[in-house]
């Protein structure tokens, strides 16, 4: 037997191998399907999750659907969900290039094609479908429709995640240490303390104070939530929606404000937005006076919601004030656009501001506030980071909230409670609201020494 006839009989047994029974071959091509389908979520997913801006996903986080929270959720982590889309993609297309090369090999078998021919048909083939279907189509489907895209394939991408959330993870990990050796220690970019420095370091005769201060609530606007510069819910006085005309004047008289919300039976359910300007043609009238007439829509926001999203969507629908919600949809409290302006310019006070604050620096270490005040606005009066407490707070964002999480339960007044840096002290307690506190930046050796 000559070389010819080994090669002949060896290409003829390989064509029997290959040969795909039609049961056979209906499963594999099944099976691919099922695997293009995949890849179209997964490469689509890429683009639909990672393209949803913060005031998407705040929108998504006041949804109840299960879609929606499985989002948020694997939104957490972002490196990790990456890296397992990547990991899930790469071995659907791994089996995708498998399977059609035994199908192709197949549907050849009865040609006699060359090597190269063979080789170049697969290759055009299956990079022209993987290219056209699993990479083109789904990403231009996902960057027009992210949210419905994302929320559709979620639990396809939270059972890939966890399949692979151990090998993603030791993949970012390693990711992550690769780029601390090579990165270099004095990186160009300056973090926010550093920014802040540098606005502290401008001479006099270029940026006075109040300049300076401007400077810095530029800077950290674009991070700031509702939540941090809200007027907490039980700050917040609003209309019963059953209240008379008449009531409602001595109201508007007794709380000087320009807008307040109308309530059913709690601030939960409002109702609309009555602003005092509108009353005004309707002082001369009765009693029985129908004022619902008057109200207006409310506008409902998140509390996550960024206050430069916010800032643009009062000036595009050109309101002044909105009710915060959390994400059960109840009311927070409320944001209004001096509240915003107040995060740049600093403190803006009108005729009906009290000239006294409780809020009061005593020396350089200790401090008094008010128990509503907010965390942030605390650590600016004395002159700490903004995240000084986040190793304390918890989920709380105001004064009193801080003291409770260190407590663990409610204190009593005048009780001495210590941190590693600070000691609180509630000093007035009304009615199982802790109203004001005093704070003591404790002193190292050797600040004393």
């Amino acid at each position: 037997m000559d070389y010819h006839s080994v090669t002949m009989t060896g290409q003829h047994l390989l064509f029997s191998i290959l040969a795909l029974t039609p049961a056979a071959a209906t499963v594999l091509v099944i099976v691919l399907a099922v695997l293009f389908v995949l890849s179209f979520l997964v490469a689509g997913s890429e683009i639909a999750f990672f393209s949803l801006t913060t005031k998407d996903i705040n929108v998504l986080k006041t949804r109840q659907q299960p879609s929606f929270r499985r989002i948020v959720t694997l939104l957490e982590q972002p490196k990790t969900l990456l890296g397992s889309m990547l990991i899930t993609n790469s071995f659907v297309n791994i089996g995708i290039i498998l399977i059609s090369n035994i199908l192709i090999d197949s549907w050849l078998s009865g040609f006699a094609f060359g090597f190269w021919p063979e080789f170049l048909i697969k290759v055009l083939s299956v990079t022209f479908i993987l290219v056209l279907f699993a990479e083109v189509l789904p990403k231009v489907w996902a960057t027009h429709h992210k949210i419905w895209f994302a929320s559709t394939a979620s639990l396809i991408i939270e059972i890939f995640n966890s399949i692979f959330y151990r090998l993603s993870r030791r993949l970012v990990r390693f990711n992550d240490n690769i780029e601390k050796k090579f990165s270099p220690q004095n990186s160009s970019t300056l973090d926010t303390s550093n920014l802040d420095y540098a606005i502290d370091l401008l001479p006099d005769h270029e940026a006075t104070t109040e300049e300076k201060q401007i400077l810095k609530g530029i800077r950290k606007f674009g991070d700031t939530e509702v939540k941090q510069i809200m007027r907490t819910r039980m700050d917040v006085s609003g209309i019963e929606a059953g209240t008379s005309f008449g009531d409602v004047i001595k109201k508007v008289e007794e709380l000087h404000y320009s807008r307040l919300p109308v309530y059913r039976n709690s601030l939960d359910e409002i109702a609309g937005m009555l602003h005092t300007k509108d009353l005004l043609p309707y002082l001369l009238q009765a009693e029985n006076f129908d004022w619902h007439s008057l109200m207006r829509t409310p506008y409902f926001v998140h509390e996550q919601k960024g206050i430069e999203d916010l800032l643009q969507e009062f000036r595009n629908r050109r309101i002044h004030f909105a009710i915060v919600v959390d994400e059960f949809g109840g009311t927070s409290g409320i944001v209004t656009l001096e509240d915003i302006m107040e995060e740049i310019i600093g403190e803006i006070k009108d005729e009906f501001d009290d000239e006294e604050s409780i809020n009061k620096k005593i020396d350089d270490h200790n401090y008094i506030f008010e128990g509503k005040l907010m965390i942030n606005d605390a650590c600016k009066l004395m002159g700490l980071p903004a995240d000084a407490f986040d190793n304390l707070r918890g989920e709380s964002d105001s004064v009193a909230g801080l003291v409770l999480e260190i407590a663990g339960e409610f204190p009593q007044e005048n009780e001495v409670l210590k941190t590693a840096d600070f000691t609180f002290i509630p000093l007035e307690i009304k009615k199982n609201r802790i109203d004001k506190v005093r704070i003591t930046i404790d002193q190292k050796p050797e600040e004393t020494a």
